[in-house]
């Protein structure tokens, strides 16, 4: 996993709140997630972005009530916790409420799949500059509007290791009905290689099992693209 910050960096980081503090989960999980990135985090260090330093039995009981639970607890419910002061509990509730606006947004917000053009309009200007293999899953509802894009790996020059359980753990936690796999040849040319081929149709395979459609996969390269439906290779 690559590490987005130095050490350095992180012993300044952490160190005012580190200062006569117990090195706790919280802030055990919150320097992994400063390190390799939020969207590569547990749960838990999510929340030690969002907290900061609390008690070990705070993360523990707030791990174990869950997402969803934890969302319709007030501010009130969570000043009763250890460590959890008005502050935080405000930080954690603005949080949540974030996301449920997020949610609300209307369906004309979420862009719509309705050709391989437009599912690469939205990630050629970014991809084709990356210089190792990155692994993307654009996820859709059922009109094809796009719920969220997830890096499933990244990868060394030339490959990128893919299992069907990181792409669909995603797609089951947006409650995703289809899937457009996405990933860049950093050598420019978006020609399928044959491990693109066997890794696409064992993903098929497991989205088959599941109830998850696999739509295309799209092989991004420097300004040209390579899409498997109109290939005929899936």
């Amino acid at each position: 996993m690559k590490q987005l910050w130095n050490d350095e960096f992180l012993e300044q980081y952490n160190r005012p709140v580190q200062s006569g503090v117990q090195r706790s989960l919280s802030l055990q999980v919150r320097e992994e997630a400063i390190r390799y990135g939020v969207d590569s985090s547990e749960l838990s260090g999510v929340l030690g972005c969002i907290l900061g330093p609390v008690p070990d039995e705070t993360m523990e009981f707030l791990l174990k009530k869950g997402l969803r639970a934890l969302a319709q607890m007030s501010p009130e419910e969570l000043l009763n916790l250890p460590g959890i002061g008005i502050e935080k509990s405000i930080r954690l509730a603005a949080a949540f409420e974030l996301a449920r606006r997020m949610a609300r947004l209307m369906p004309e917000d979420r862009p719509q799949i309705k050709s391989p053009e437009d599912a690469v309009a939205l990630v050629m200007e970014e991809m084709r500059y990356l210089d190792r293999e990155h692994f993307w899953s654009l996820l859709l509802n059922t009109k094809n509007q796009v719920l969220a894009r997830e890096t499933i790996s990244i990868g060394t020059l030339n490959s990128s290791a893919i299992h069907p359980r990181e792409l669909y753990k995603a797609a089951v936690r947006c409650s995703a009905a289809g899937v457009v796999l996405v990933h860049n040849h950093p050598s420019g040319d978006p020609t399928p290689s044959k491990q693109d081929i066997e890794v696409t149709k064992r993903l098929i395979e497991a989205g088959n099992i599941i109830g998850i459609n696999v739509l295309d996969h799209l092989v991004i390269g420097d300004k040209k693209f390579v899409s498997f439906k109109a290939r005929g290779l899936m």
